[in-house]
């Protein structure tokens, strides 16, 4: 993992997206520093030069931090405070973040440092990128931050391994080093810190936004894989395919609602199954689980894709505080730590989520209850009711999964608690959203498995009349790997099987 390919991602100062975060920080790809951004940090880092010894205060350079700014910090002290702050500000509790979410954060981190208006010198982001390319993955407790003044806690403990100090991993199973250790292991060395360079390294969103990337990657491989679950359940249902014409969504115009319809529509294309059943059916309509998936699924899929746009924003900002400005050789104080952005966005999510998720419960209830006019699918698609439970109780864990999304989905971003003595006194809580996000996006791919294992079931019993080619497509990529089901047996090694398919992404019909 230390030696750089052609595929290598360079840092640039350009924005980075979806795809580049996660393959590096799930796939390892090595990350390099481009020499057109080596000169932006240069000059930055000139401005953090010429004022670290001035007469006048600038925040963050001769001065202490937060509530302690109006204390002035002497030449001789400018490189202790900024060891002092990584040391102070490590006090998260909590579990370890997950492997993938800290190695994205320490790539969203140098993206920042390189993009010149920070102030570090080179050495510091090619630090952070040793890190990266050794896998040496700092263990960065996952509470602490309140997503303002940036993701103080978390950063504090992933900075210190850069200075030999802190704690971390080599590679994702590795035991647990001192910082020191771990650095040596692979042959880094510590950092000694200069003037800003302590507070640049702590101060912005990199773990929110990472953590956003990272998860909203994984929410469109869930919604992908729920639309595929959406039109299985219309032919295991024996339900219309008139909900799905284009002329009803072109009639309304919203944009997700018409896209969603039209997926289908595609995955349904060349049923046998609709047109069996289309003229004696005695339902004049579906329940609204099917009936209205484009209008339920078409409001998620703007929701989410609206916090893409919002989180690759993100990952092509400067989120640190104070600002340098070279052109103009000015250093700026405001508040681009700020995290609301990206918390409102990942709370919209989950919210969203709920919806996917909910949907495809009450379409699974809907099969597994007896509603089939012509009961082709026996009572909770038992091989034997009453002998055999068949799938009676998936239903059960999805109602469960469901219910708890539904926690989840209170926003984070609403409440407020006041910190640093007031003069951070509106403060995202959007690390508070970040981990709801990631919690409701495991529970909502575990409701959509558990809708694909029930309807691949129900597929079973309309044979030999076969569904749409991309219903089949993704049918057949479930029964590579989990057979129909001729006895009762333990459905949740199933759902689980099903849910890391969704995960990586070999259900995907559209990627």
């Amino acid at each position: 993992m230390t030696t750089p390919t052609d595929n290598s991602l360079i840092l640039t100062g350009a924005p980075l997206d979806l795809d580049e975060v996660d393959a590096v920080a799930q796939h390892g790809q090595h990350v390099e520093l481009a020499a057109s951004a080596v000169e932006a940090i240069l000059a930055a880092r000139r401005v953090v030069d010429s004022m670290a010894e001035a007469a006048d205060p600038v925040y963050g350079i001769n001065t202490g931090f937060g509530s302690l700014s109006q204390h002035r910090i002497t030449p001789d002290e400018v490189e202790e405070i900024q060891l002092n702050i990584l040391r102070s500000h490590a006090a998260g509790v909590g579990d370890p973040l997950p492997h993938e979410a800290v190695r994205g954060m320490l790539l969203l981190l140098a993206a920042s440092l390189s993009r010149g208006h920070s102030g570090v010198r080179p050495e510091v982001v090619h630090a952070l990128l040793g890190l990266l390319n050794h896998d040496v993955v700092p263990v960065v407790p996952s509470r602490g931050s309140v997503g303002a003044s940036g993701d103080l806690a978390p950063l504090a403990h992933l900075s210190l391994v850069l200075v030999g100090e802190g704690q971390a991993r080599i590679g994702r199973d590795g035991p647990v080093l001192d910082g020191g250790a771990a650095l040596a292991q692979v042959g880094l060395s510590p950092i000694a810190l200069k003037a800003k360079e302590g507070l640049a390294l702590i101060n912005g969103t990199h773990m929110m936004a990472a953590m956003a990337a990272l998860e909203l990657r994984s929410a469109h491989r869930v919604l992908d894989a729920a639309l595929s679950s959406a039109a299985m359940a219309v032919d295991a249902c024996r339900g219309s395919d008139s909900p799905f014409d284009e002329r009803i969504h072109l009639a309304r115009g919203q944009n997700g609602q018409r896209i969603v319809a039209d997926r289908i529509r595609g995955l349904l294309e060349g049923s046998e199954i609709i047109p069996s059943h289309r003229e004696d059916d005695p339902r004049v309509q579906d329940p609204y689980c099917l009936r209205a998936t484009p209008q339920v699924l078409g409001a998620a899929f703007d929701a989410i894709y609206w916090a893409h746009g919002i989180v690759e924003c993100e990952l092509g900002a400067v989120t640190d505080n104070p600002l340098v400005f070279p052109a103009e050789n000015q250093i700026l104080s405001g508040a681009n730590f700020h995290g609301m952005p990206l918390a409102i966005a990942m709370d919209t999510v989950c919210i969203a989520l709920c919806h996917v998720a909910g949907i495809a419960e009450r379409r699974t209830f809907w099969l597994l209850s007896g509603h089939d006019p012509e009961n082709l699918c026996p009572a909770c698609l038992s091989p034997r009711p009453g002998l055999h439970s068949g799938l009676m109780i998936a239903q059960y864990t999805a109602a469960a999964c469901c219910n708890e999304m539904q926690t989840l989905a209170t926003p984070a971003s609403v409440a407020n608690i006041p910190t640093s003595a007031g003069i951070e006194d509106y403060n995202s809580m959007g690390a508070t959203s970040a981990h709801q996000l990631a919690a409701s996006l495991r529970l909502c791919r575990d409701v959509i498995a558990i809708e694909l294992l029930i309807m691949s079931e129900g597929l079973e019993h309309q044979r030999p009349l076969v569904s749409g080619a991309g219903v089949e497509s993704v049918h057949e990529r479930i029964r590579s790997q989990i057979p129909p089901l001729t006895a009762d047996r333990p459905p949740g090694p199933d759902i689980e099987q099903l849910a890391d398919m969704i995960q990586r992404g070999d259900l995907s019909t559209w990627e």
